[in-house]
């Protein structure tokens, strides 16, 4: 430690800090105007100069260290003039009533402080005010050139989009489209709203619903990077949504989705009472009368089927409580193992790759370890739109030069910050991957110590691997040979190296064995078990591997333990018998209603016809149930066509519990709002049909809390984590076995769950696509998730989020629209073997010849009506990926 004196206090203060740093921890406020706790100090507005003893003239407090044995005086008498004469220089052109109205800006907040609140004399200018963004108003009338957001749009977000124009008095802030920013480059990730101190940049739902009185911490709703969030209230409405500065996942950032996607808990059509359908129409029942009928069919139903014709699918958007509680229904009071979730459609091939080769089927490292990398690999996922917040780091650390490979189809973001882009034919994941392995072998680039400590197998992997060596696949992957080479020298000897891998790996009929691919990648060059190296998937949904964990999968009781191995153990904590033989995945179960052999299926937070692959076999098999229980904010799809029951759910803003990121991180889940209506939150829906079933004694929780000591019990490598440890920002990652265990960081780091301390190679043979372009269907279709839209779009379209996009478009390269005649925006046929879709075309550079993209947002396209049936066969994850398709002009 350091012994300074701060304003005649000695002081004991770490090392590495500014004296603004370190007069701040020991709680001395020094006034700043262009410092950000998220930005390197640019000592640009003068306002926190101090005197230190020894130097001639005050230094800035921002940009200055502080070092042992300083002396240094931060409220002076010439100090203090100094800072109201800049203040006051400031305020003068200021408009004079923008203070008044809002005294809590802390630009505001300084010229009240200093008795300067009369100071401005400035109009408001019309001229200066940008107002067409959906999210951000914008008031350059009330800008003091702090260049604040210039930055912060720079060093965090990585978008560029604010520019400073002209010199002196001329010189001013504007977009990078020199309009609106509605036109610029901007995400609407809201960090220069953030970071503004006038309110020159204002958030959109503050000017609507009323500055917040009330602000709660939370964890955001959407995807599985789980960034953690402060929610503003304003009479019982969310006003503003900002950043935690000190969560770990996101420090102090959020992307739109997270920051104004917020809307859909107040939107009209939320449904807000039970609901049962009677002669084709929707009737309102009280909760008394729809849990007694739904315990009456089920109850009807396991009486004259058995409980092989009942089955449960929870929730990636409900907590790691309401989960649990469900599976737990299933076996208990059900009787069935016929219990899964949508990891089932995106990253069961992630658990299941992972468990078979390193014995843990999560993420082996950190979003931490993206600063420690000297190489990250992208694989299939768009980082920048789907987990944007994680895409961003990865931007600024190749922007600070660490070395970036990026896998992918498409021509995505990330792809402009590479050293080498690889972009394959879809399919040919598994080709690639093995080429890559090869010249690793070939070129002697593997981790020699690492392989002889820690891997078996060499010797055979390494002649099976010799038929894929760069120059032999290339044509078939659509990769130059040497690119191919160049990113596997890189992720071998630059290291350590970091990979992270999406839905373009596991959504295809190989993705477990291209995810056992990948990881025979890392066991090669040793990128395991050390900090800035590892294998991590990118969940999509916020809550997609806390489901899949607590128990929401037919073969795995919580904790991911296999139903044999747990099931005894699991019993005796519970008081009650599990069944035996493993039940039917979400897959499965469609296959058995399609066959009248499922007459019962529950549905939380999951609209399965828009998002299951073949809706014509996904629409054949839900008019096939007797029942069908839907369980979710609004009436969604599969509600509004097949839908007996409808229980009204309460959002995550509405509810306690937690959620398990994509980095095996338990954050809290708080609640801010109250629900509306008679919406109760899924675990106490879950229970009430529970006790109805005559099992009271096993769901009498009276709090999510409650649920969660239970979960402790059952869930060895979760015991430490308590809801007291979880009010520590940032949560705990497992394996944290006691309360007493920090949390683990980093798997592997000396052996291997369940295998020990070597892990053997998995030889993986490509197979060829099932769907391949053909004269009648001459194109590959590949659909995901955008940056505006979420999943299916329930919330996001029900939110600001949804002005930026509106509906779902076939991106389709300019060669082939030129070829085809197709102009901008107009709407043509999308036609496969299984059905047709029609929507707008998007003319764009990022998807190559022959290949065209969609989102699956809207429900007027639906564009799983145009997907295929194959699926993978270890998980039976459908290959949304890879669909032969023809398109065709209205």
């Amino acid at each position: 430690m350091l012994r300074v004196v701060v304003d005649g206090r000695e002081l004991s203060v770490p090392p590495g800090l500014s004296i603004l740093q370190a007069a701040a921890g020991q709680g001395i406020e020094i006034p700043t105007l262009c410092a950000d706790a998220r930005l390197a100090p640019s000592g640009a507005c003068r306002l926190c100069v101090v005197d230190v003893e020894g130097e001639a003239r005050p230094v800035a407090a921002c940009t200055t260290p502080i070092r042992d044995g300083m002396v240094i005086e931060t409220h002076s008498p010439t100090l203090e003039a100094h800072r109201r004469s800049l203040l006051r220089m400031l305020a003068r052109p200021y408009p004079r009533d923008v203070v008044s109205r809002a005294p809590d800006e802390p630009f505001h907040r300084l010229l009240l402080a200093y008795g300067l609140a009369d100071e401005p004399t400035g109009s408001a200018e019309p001229g200066k005010v940008d107002d067409p963004h959906p999210t951000i108003r914008v008031d350059l009338g009330r800008c003091i050139s702090c260049w604040r957001c210039v930055r912060i749009c720079d060093e965090v977000q990585g978008q560029f989009t604010w520019r400073v124009a002209g010199r002196g008095p001329t010189t001013r802030l504007m977009p990078d489209s020199v309009t609106t920013l509605a036109e610029s480059s901007c995400v609407a990730c809201g960090a220069c709203v953030d970071t503004c101190p006038t309110g020159a940049l204002e958030d959109r739902s503050v000017l609507a619903v009323g500055a917040p009185t009330r602000w709660t911490r939370t964890t955001c709703p959407y995807c599985g990077v789980g960034c953690e969030l402060l929610v503003g209230t304003h009479d019982g409405r969310i006003a503003a949504v900002t950043p935690a500065l000190d969560a770990p996942v996101n420090r102090g950032h959020l992307c739109v989705k997270g920051r104004a996607g917020h809307g859909f808990v107040a939107a009209p059509d939320r449904v807000t009472t039970p609901l049962v359908r009677e002669r084709g129409s929707w009737t309102s029942v009280s909760w008394d009368s729809v849990i007694n009928f739904v315990a009456g069919r089920l109850q009807d139903i396991l009486e004259r089927h058995g409980p092989g014709a009942v089955g449960v699918l929870g929730s990636a958007r409900a907590t790691n409580e309401d989960n649990y509680v469900l599976q737990k229904l299933a076996r208990t009071v059900l009787g069935t193992n016929n219990v899964d979730c949508c990891a089932r459609v995106c990253h069961a091939p992630s658990a299941v790759g992972l468990k078979h080769l390193f014995g843990t089927g999560a993420a082996t490292s950190s979003f931490e370890d993206i600063e420690a990398a000297r190489t990250i690999l992208v694989w299939g996922t768009n980082t920048t739109e789907n987990h944007p917040v994680v895409g961003a780091r990865i931007k600024q650390a190749a922007l600070r030069g660490t070395h970036l490979v990026v896998v992918d189809p498409r021509r995505i973001e990330l792809a402009q910050y590479a050293d080498v882009f690889l972009q394959p034919r879809p399919g040919t994941n598994v080709l690639l991957l093995n080429a890559m392995a090869y010249t690793v072998l070939d070129e002697g680039l593997l981790d020699e110590v690492f392989v002889a400590t820690r891997v078996d197998g060499r010797e055979e992997f390494q002649a099976f691997i010799q038929p894929f060596a760069p120059e032999a696949v290339s044509a078939a992957c659509g990769v130059n040979a040497e690119s191919i080479r160049e990113a596997a020298r890189l992720y071998a000897t630059a290291k350590p190296a970091i990979s992270f891998h999406g839905l373009g790996l596991t959504e295809h009929h190989q993705g477990t064995e291209g995810v056992m691919a990948l990881a025979n990648l890392a066991l090669l060059t040793g990128n395991l078990g050390r900090p800035g190296a590892g294998v991590n998937p990118l969940r999509g949904q916020n809550n997609v591997q806390g489901a899949a964990h607590m128990g929401c999968e037919p073969a795995h009781l919580p904790g991911y333990a296999p139903l044999s191995d747990a099931r005894t153990r699991v019993s005796a904590v519970w008081g009650s018998e599990i069944p035996e033989q493993p039940g039917l995945d979400a897959m499965e179960m469609l296959d058995a209603a399609e066959a009248g052999e499922l007459k019962a299926l529950w549905v939380v937070g999951w609209d399965l016809l828009l998002t299951q692959p073949n809706a014509q076999a996904t629409r054949q098999a839900l008019a096939n149930l007797d029942v069908l229980v839907v369980q979710d904010l609004f009436l969604n799809e599969t509600a509004r066509e097949f839908g007996s029951v409808f229980l009204p759910a309460a959002s995550a803003f509405e509810k306690d519990g937690t959620f398990m990121n994509s980095e095996r991180r338990i954050q809290r889940v708080r609640k801010t709002l109250e629900a509306p209506g008679d919406a109760k939150p899924d675990w106490e829906i879950v229970a009430r049909v529970a006790q109805a079933l005559g099992r009271d004694d096993l769901f009498a929780y009276p709090d999510a809390e409650a649920i969660w000591e239970e979960i402790r019990r059952v869930w060895a490598p979760g015991a430490g984590i308590t809801y007291e440890r979880l009010e520590a920002p940032g949560g705990l990652q497992w394996p944290c076995p006691d309360t007493q265990h920090p949390g683990t960081r980093i798997l592997h780091e000396q052996s291997f769950p369940g295998i020990g301390p070597v892990a053997t190679l998995e030889r993986v043979d490509p197979q060829p696509a099932v769907e391949v372009p053909s004269v009648e269907f001459p194109f590959v279709l590949v659909t995901g998730r955008g940056l505006y839209q979420f999943n299916a779009g329930t919330m996001t379209r029900r939110a600001a989020t949804g002005e930026f996009h509106p509906g779902d478009r076939l991106a389709i390269s300019e060669r082939d629209a030129q070829r085809l005649d197709f102009a901008e925006a107009q709407p043509i046929r999308v036609r496969s073997r299984y059905g047709q879709a029609l929507l707008p075309v998007e003319i764009t550079d990022r998807v190559p010849a022959g290949i065209v993209f969609a989102t699956f947002s809207d429900p007027r396209v639906s564009i799983n009506q145009v997907t295929g049936t194959h699926r993978d066969p270890y998980t039976h994850t459908p290959e949304y990926k890879v669909t032969a398709v023809n398109l065709e002009a209205t």
